[in-house]
């Protein structure tokens, strides 16, 4: 009886740190959801083709940019969602799918394997420096950027297609 009680307790402890970690970083609900920087981080990465793309290269154009990973099962659906999005809204806006640090192999034989390759800019960050730069801490994670580089909304966690499209309706 004493090993369990002191297991509730050990356990009701680290959820109320957890708890209080989270509430403190402002991340508690729904409507924190956006990232303490006003504009999209800077990046240089390559894309499957081995060619810089930056930041700069999309000035004055709204952006989805979604940090992914192939070992993350929400962003497969995700994923094929932005794609659709990207077609949907195609010449208004632009999406960029960031995997997080795995080989271009990888990446490149998932998207194959989604059929998206050629739907959205896919670019590679093997060291994982731009979901740092975003104070990254789910998965996946998606900046929705207006065309004057601030970020309106920097969401956490998965979205089905319909919330994709009303958050790319709040930056076009």
């Amino acid at each position: 009886m004493n090993k369990v009680l002191t297991a509730v307790i050990g356990i009701l402890i680290i959820g109320g740190v957890a708890w209080l970690m989270v509430y403190r970083s402002g991340i508690s609900d729904e409507s924190a959801q956006t990232t303490q920087f006003k504009k999209a981080p800077d990046f240089a990465l390559q894309d499957y083709d081995k060619n810089i793309v930056r930041l700069a290269d999309f000035t004055g154009k709204p952006l989805v940019i979604n940090s992914w990973a192939a070992w993350c099962p929400f962003c497969r659906k995700e994923l094929v969602d932005f794609a659709a999005a990207q077609k949907e809204f195609s010449g208004d806006i632009i999406i960029i799918a960031i995997d997080r640090a795995e080989s271009r192999e990888t990446a490149k034989k998932y998207t194959d394997e989604l059929g998206v390759t050629n739907d959205l800019i896919f670019l590679l960050d093997p060291s994982d420096s731009f979901y740092r730069s975003i104070g990254g801490f789910s998965m996946p994670e998606t900046l929705f950027i207006d065309k004057n580089s601030d970020i309106v909304e920097h969401k956490r966690g998965p979205m089905d297609f319909s919330e994709i499209k009303d958050k790319i309706k709040q930056i076009w």
